[in-house]
């Protein structure tokens, strides 16, 4: 093989540049910018091209002649046929790169249409998750010995004792908060002793779980999202596979229950926290005895109200856990996925919190308030 090799010359009153040798990125002369100088000042004239002696051309040679030529193509060219495709490659994508951007009059059905279609394909396969959760349920009920414990029980240390210090603390203060905010507007109107009512519905049936589903959204669902996406990426769940374990049964089946039955049990711990703090609170602002508030509390506020709170704690629990095991599954092997997966979990988990509680309280706007059922 012979290098790339460039040569002049006037003939029949014409210049002519003649290429030979091997115009590829391993062959040409270095430095190359000494290269391309020369080829512009040959094109700057009417000059004869002549390519009929290059061995091979690649795509970086294609560039640099078409760079020199001024990203057009020159009057006067003889190439073969296979150099002359090369060269129409290197000119189409330099066109495509210097061609304005077309203007979309629709952009914003574009972008509703991809996140409609980006929600289904989620749904879809969240759905397709279940059923296989289901056979799995299914397949424990008759055969109880394959049941995880140890995991099962690893993820309910994880999710339910490890999170009652920052539920306890932040159902006390919000119910600080909410008593003493309170009892500012009701002391104007001499309705201090309705306290008891608000605190106790507010706070069982409503910010309790609200408060605990956000919480473990962003400690515990976000904690499972990397937790399988770290297997992902290094193979984990591949060798799983490999083995011919279950991984909706060893992985996911055990996170998803544990996180379920420890939701209820963290609503019942933080309401009781936020109604210790609003009690608090109304002793200390309004005068309330502890005796009274305590009494009160079971007359005013129907049973009703705490198993909303308990079934809200359910379902919240089990929502996160299927949103942040389904993003944990589409994690792609590199930190970039690992990181948007378990930011989008943690966000899709409290929106959905959000619609369903709004949902719950339109079906159970008849159970357990003044003039209900």
């Amino acid at each position: 093989m012979s290098g790339a090799t460039l040569t002049s010359e006037q003939k029949d009153g014409r210049l002519r540049a003649t290429l030979a040798g091997e115009w590829t990125l391993a062959m040409l002369p270095t430095p190359i910018a000494a290269l391309e100088a020369r080829l512009r000042g040959l094109a700057a004239s009417d000059v004869l091209w002549d390519l009929q002696g290059v061995g091979r051309l690649d795509s970086v040679g294609a560039l640099l002649l078409w760079r020199a030529w001024g990203q057009r193509w020159p009057a006067a060219l003889a190439a073969a046929a296979q150099h002359r495709s090369v060269l129409e490659r290197v000119a189409d994508i330099r066109r495509d790169r210097r061609a304005k951007p077309r203007r979309r009059h629709f952009v914003w059905l574009h972008v509703l249409g991809g996140l409609v279609l980006s929600a289904s394909k989620n749904v879809v396969e969240i759905i397709t998750l279940i059923g296989q959760l289901l056979l799995d349920v299914g397949h424990l009920l008759t055969h109880p010995g394959d049941f995880p414990w140890r995991e099962f029980s690893a993820n309910l240390y994880k999710s339910g004792a490890q999170a009652l210090p920052v539920t306890a603390l932040v159902g006390f203060l919000i119910g600080i908060v909410l008593s003493f905010l309170s009892s500012l507007q009701l002391k104007a109107f001499g309705a201090d002793i309705y306290i008891v009512n608000l605190l106790g519905v507010s706070i069982i049936r409503e910010l309790g779980p609200v408060i605990v589903a956000v919480l473990v959204a962003g400690r515990s669902g976000s904690a499972m999202t990397a937790q399988i996406g770290v297997m992902r990426v290094t193979g984990e769940i591949d060798a799983l596979a490999m083995m011919g374990v279950s991984r909706s049964l060893r992985l996911l089946l055990p996170k998803i229950a544990a996180l379920s039955i420890a939701m209820p049990l963290l609503v019942v711990w933080c309401a009781a926290a936020g109604i210790f703090g609003g009690m608090v609170a109304a002793n200390l602002e309004m005068g309330l005895s502890y005796g009274f508030f305590i009494d009160a509390l079971p007359r005013v506020v129907p049973l009703a109200n705490v198993w909303i709170g308990l079934g809200k704690g359910f379902f919240f629990g089990l929502l996160i856990a299927l949103i942040a095991c389904h993003f944990g599954l589409k994690v792609r092997p590199n930190t970039e996925s690992l990181s948007s997966r378990t930011t989008m979990a943690v966000v899709t988990a409290i929106t959905f919190v959000i619609v369903v509680d709004a949902i719950f309280a339109v079906l159970t706007r008849q159970i357990g308030l003044p003039g209900g059922a």
